[in-house]
């Protein structure tokens, strides 16, 4: 906006004695100077000191500057219209020109007072004197937002407020003239942003320090329809964040207008944190609200789909360094909380498509776990390395070049895979054979030129690995069919040598111990019994298949052709609900992992060491305590019965029990009779 001073010192440069004249801003240079414009939202609006719009009404856009300046010329018929409207104001202007907006305790109340009526009237008066340039439109509405909206400024990232503040605290009717205007200059969005940020930013080097409420509204309603605009100069805008970087308050205002593009699209928001506040992460002044910062964006898409494709291992690698690399930039509680986003961040790092994007992961992952880093990196990078082999195959190959380079690191990524072997994926237990022999082979061949105790360390978790992929486990089928065949020999044995069966030690063996005729009474109710019903299926059996087979047999046609209908609409269904469910079961794993609070697992992890607190310092006491109490029971019967336990010992026992049972009963019924007859004879 163009204010009248300005304009006659730009425009005025001949003829003596307009230079007084011009620069009291009188009618006659607004009148004959169209370069001297006063902007629509100053002209009727005092102007306060400080905040001089005609600093700002063509300044960042640079691409239709100078020919707009030019075209910027109203109709003529206007400019015979604007004395009688200077020189005989209506009261309205008259009023509006000589009462400031008055200063609001909170911003709510701000909204409330703003007069949108006046707002649509200062806009159509734009629009009509300048109907080819929207640039002029949007700007009049920024300095009439930031004009009227006079609360006082808070800080600047806004973060104890929603993330559309104060774009929500605006009514319907607001919201309407704001997006149909912004509607209606799309192509001139990405420099009324960039005029926008530049406008804040040179309001912060003045003294009075006025509220930019109406630029951050401004930027809001752009960025919610247009969240792109917002990462077309990132590069431009990291350089001005670098340049005043020792101006903490620009450069948060800088990330807090980019940011807004996050809240309405995940891959613009990880474009803005990984262009703009990910090189500034080790600032101090800075890091706090980057992290802030990416756990609501994180927090506010629950869908990390979204985000795919936008981080590599090149933006990936800073993120993990700064989780678990202690004495960095960050102080502790940052890490933390860096190290809580950690686990997102890898799924959005690893993207859609892991198993052929892992093993360009690899190589850091692998240069990164020396046998001195910290614990809790080295547990992180073995981890997400077998993730690596396990998802992607190609990072074998990848090792396997990478192997005599780091020999330190390999050694323990095999001495990790030979601990969790019993545990690791069947597939990559299979593919790992033909790598351990490649390391085998290297080894051999390293052995006489290079001599290092990694070389024998992971020349021995080789071997051991080889023993491991050898192995099948305790061979029990193999063992019991040893004991069938050793007790078939046997027995072959004892009867070859006996001369039959029945003059055999098995034969003697198995009469001492009663099997013999246990079994021959068995035998002979089995015959007695199958013969009774032999002869009752002889005689049953055809009256009964002709009553079954006239009674159920049209019942089961029936049932075999709808058996045949269910049957295939079963599995139509079922082969859908298959698909649905490999398409939405890691969609709903990510769910729950990425939705799931962090205090749940805090609470797991409590509810396991109670677990296992009770299981050492209760269960297992107790066990100890019941099989003592056992044995030393079992010896009381073995005393009782005279050092060997028979059956007729155990009867006996059984009797005494019973009979001491029965009297303790006898004795407390007639206690209890003798009780109930007293208190009935008491008078």
């Amino acid at each position: 906006m163009a204010s009248s001073n300005n304009a006659a010192g730009k425009w005025e440069v001949v003829k003596k004695g307009k230079k007084n004249s011009s620069a009291g801003g009188g009618k006659t240079s607004s009148d004959k100077k169209p370069g001297g414009r006063k902007a629509l939202g100053e002209s009727n609006q005092p102007s306060r000191p400080p905040q001089v719009l005609s600093e700002t009404l063509y300044d960042n856009f640079e691409k239709m500057g100078k020919k707009q300046n030019k075209e910027q010329v109203p109709p003529p018929a206007e400019s015979e219209n604007k004395k009688p409207s200077s020189s005989k104001p209506s009261k309205k202007s008259h009023s509006s020109s000589t009462v400031p907006p008055a200063t609001q305790k909170t911003l709510e109340e701000a909204f409330k007072t703003l007069d949108v009526g006046d707002l649509k009237q200062q806009l159509a008066r734009s629009q009509t004197l300048f109907p080819e340039n929207p640039s002029v439109w949007v700007k009049d509405l920024a300095g009439y937002l930031n004009l009227n909206l006079t609360a006082p400024e808070t800080e600047p990232t806004l973060s104890s407020y929603a993330h559309d503040y104060p774009y929500c605290l605006s009514g319907k009717e607001l919201k309407g003239v704001i997006k149909g205007l912004i509607g209606r200059c799309s192509d001139i969005l990405p420099d009324f942003f960039d005029h926008c940020v530049y406008t804040m930013l040179r309001e912060m080097d003045r003294q009075s320090g006025e509220p930019l409420h109406g630029y951050r509204v401004c930027i809001q309603a752009i960025l919610q329809d247009k969240p792109r605009i917002a990462t077309q100069n990132l590069p431009e805008y990291l350089e001005l964040l670098r340049s005043v970087q020792n101006r903490p308050v620009k450069c948060l205002t800088i990330m807090w207008a980019l940011g807004q593009a996050g809240f309405y699209d995940l891959s613009q928001g990880l474009k803005v944190w990984l262009g703009i506040m990910l090189p500034v992460l080790g600032v101090k002044a800075l890091s706090s609200y980057a992290i802030a910062y990416l756990e609501r964006l994180l927090l506010l898409h629950a869908n990390l789909t979204k985000g795919f494709g936008i981080m590599g291992p090149k933006e990936f690698f800073p993120l993990l360094d700064f989780a678990f690399m202690p004495k960095n930039a960050l102080t502790s509680s940052l890490q933390e909380q860096l190290r809580r986003l950690y686990p997102r961040l890898k799924v959005l790092a690893f993207g859609a498509k892991p198993e052929s994007t892992l093993h360009t992961y690899l190589p850091s992952f692998l240069s990164r776990a020396t046998p001195h880093c910290p614990e809790d990196m080295k547990r992180e990078l073995l981890s997400s390395m077998t993730e690596c082999l396990c998802v992607d195959v190609q990072s074998l190959g990848v090792w396997r070049q990478l192997y005599t380079k780091h020999l330190p690191q390999s050694s323990l990524l095999l001495k990790h895979l030979l601990k969790s072997w019993n545990i690791l994926p069947p597939k990559l237990r299979k593919n790992l054979e033909e790598t351990v022999q490649s390391f085998r082979v290297t080894n051999e061949e390293m052995k006489d030129t290079v001599e290092s105790p990694e070389l024998q360390d992971c020349n021995s978790l080789c071997q051991n690995l080889q023993v491991k992929m050898r192995g099948r486990g305790f061979p029990w089928s193999k063992l019991l069919m040893v004991l069938l065949v050793f007790v078939a020999g046997f027995i072959a044995h004892d009867i070859r040598s006996r001369g039959s069966f029945a003059d055999s030690t098995t034969a003697l063996y198995l009469r001492n111990s009663g099997v013999t005729a246990v079994s021959q009474q068995a035998c002979s109710k089995i015959q007695v019994y199958s013969k009774q019903g032999f002869s009752w299926l002889e005689t049953n059996t055809p009256h009964y298949y002709s009553e079954c087979a006239r009674v159920l047999g049209p019942l089961m046609d029936q049932g075999l052709e709808k058996t045949k209908t269910a049957a295939i609409f079963i599995s139509e269904n079922t082969t859908q609900f298959i698909l649905w469910v490999k398409e939405k079961t890691p969609q709903a794993i990510e769910w729950v992992n990425t939705n799931t609070p962090d205090s749940v697992f805090q609470v797991l992890a409590y509810l396991k060491e109670l677990l296992l607190s009770l299981h050492q310092n209760y269960i297992l006491p107790a066990l100890v305590f019941i099989s003592e109490l056992l044995q030393r029971a079992w010896r009381n019967l073995q005393d009782s019965c005279n050092g060997e336990v028979s059956v007729s010992c155990l009867q006996g026992h059984a009797v005494s029990f019973t009979n001491t049972t029965w009297q303790l009963l006898q004795h407390t019924t007639s206690a209890i009779k003798t009780w109930a007859q007293e208190l009935l004879t008491r008078p």
